[in-house]
């Protein structure tokens, strides 16, 4: 393949880095082992984690073997990067529960055949949970000086914003005495983190130094932004989960097909393992013939495909389908149709006297006309859709055979405007 620091560059993929050609020189000239960290503050890693793991990928497939660590110890303290307020110290049961659950997320995008490149994944709990504070203090705390430990923007920005306590304030001897641990154990000479990490993965490099008096390297990710610079999933509601449990693979495919023209060329390169000629071409494409929208059904089949597998794929492209009058409605199973339905608009109705209510205020119900008199005008001009069948008489009422999983029905006006109704 091509230098893989240049792909790397031309993707967008490398925001800050210690000696970028020293750096470029090592990985030419052999194996280069390499880090990156995914602490379990959360169920699930989101596609701000999915960057690192893409990366890691790559930088696999160039020919160079990952770890991952997962911070079974680090993820019982928090760090402080990115928040204005100290974290909420889940319980260690629950901290060991999600270690687990991201330790089976990490390693289904790398490749763990045995051999020089053959990649592991590891908790830090393996070497820290051994560490009494006598020997964290002597062996790795005298080795930070606390006036560079307060430099750090995260740290002066908590500081500013109200303060930190000592517990998040050293996350970064923590995570720097993972970078010593796995060099010493592994040979492991890179780390890889988001740019919001930089501190700490600097502290990592520096703590090596003063130790081995070995030189080693760091390389942080962009956070990846909308084109207005708004963060994708800034808050816990919006946030892209890779866990099924936590947002279905339909939501998930829907979330890279409803991608703008504009996000798509940044997308398709850090995303995509599409080449550059192939992204180029694409995005020649978007300009010339945007209507298609060709880049964001690839991008949404390859990420779907990398996270959730081609049969999860399969699955969501007919509910897709189905619901838009291309598939049959009744094939989808309960859980995908329940997913389809969250994605439109929709409402829940009561049985009136036991009957379900008529269409036409079904329609209006759930959003896709303004009101009654806009749903029998859509009906009388042929229009108006139930469950994909054309709906012909303006009273119409749906009966109990129609509904699908005996809970929902499904609406459409025209072409693509959807709506469902849940029958309780």
């Amino acid at each position: 393949m091509t230098d893989i620091i240049d792909d790397l560059t031309w993707r967008g993929l490398i925001a800050v880095h210690t000696d970028l050609d020293d750096l470029r020189k090592a990985l030419d000239t052999g194996i280069v082992t390499f880090y990156c960290g995914f602490d379990p503050t959360n169920a699930s890693l989101h596609i701000g984690n999915l960057v690192q793991l893409l990366t890691m990928r790559r930088l696999q497939q160039a020919g160079h073997r990952p770890i991952a660590i997962v911070g079974g110890a680090t993820g019982l303290i928090g760090d402080p990067s990115g928040k204005s307020v100290e974290r909420v110290l889940n319980p260690r049961e629950v901290v060991a529960e999600w270690v687990e659950r991201i330790r089976g997320q990490v390693s289904q995008f790398l490749d763990f055949t045995p051999g020089e490149t053959g990649a592991m994944v590891v908790s830090n709990l393996d070497w820290t949970g051994e560490l009494s504070a006598i020997e964290f203090l002597r062996d790795i705390g005298k080795h930070f000086p606390v006036s560079q430990m307060l430099s750090r923007e995260v740290v002066r920005a908590r500081l500013e914003q109200g303060g930190i306590s000592y517990t998040e304030f050293s996350y970064q001897i923590l995570q720097a005495n993972d970078f010593l641990q796995l060099h010493n154990r592994y040979d492991c000479t890179l780390q890889l983190g988001g740019s919001d990490q930089w501190g700490n993965l600097v502290s990592g490099v520096d703590l090596i130094r003063r130790v081995t008096g070995d030189t080693v390297h760091a390389l942080a990710t962009p956070l990846i932004t909308k084109p207005d610079g708004t963060k994708y999933g800034k808050t816990e509601g919006e946030a892209v989960w890779l866990s099924q449990d936590m947002m279905s693979s339909y939501a998930f495919y829907q979330f890279w097909l409803n991608r703008a023209d504009a996000e798509m060329p940044g997308l398709l390169r850090v995303f995509s393992f599409l080449s550059r000629a192939e992204i180029e071409e694409l995005e020649l494409q978007i300009a010339e013939r945007p209507a298609a929208r060709l880049a964001q059904r690839l991008l949404a089949e390859e990420v779907t495909t990398l996270v959730h597998g081609p049969a999860e794929l399969a699955t969501v492209q007919s509910a897709s389908e189905a619901l838009f009058g291309q598939g049959d409605l009744r094939a989808l199973d309960a859980v995908t149709l329940a997913a389809a339905v969250a994605e439109v608009p929709s409402a829940e109705v009561e049985r009136v006297g036991g009957d379900l209510p008529p269409v036409a205020e079904l329609m209006e119900a759930c959003g896709i006309v303004a009101s009654k008199s806009d749903a029998r005008r859509a009906i009388a001009g042929g229009g108006a859709y139930l469950n994909n069948e054309r709906v012909t008489a303006v009273d119409a009422v749906p009966t109990e055979v129609d509904l699908l999983h005996g809970q929902f029905l499904l609406l459409r006006r025209g072409k693509r405007t959807v709506g469902a109704v849940r029958v309780r």
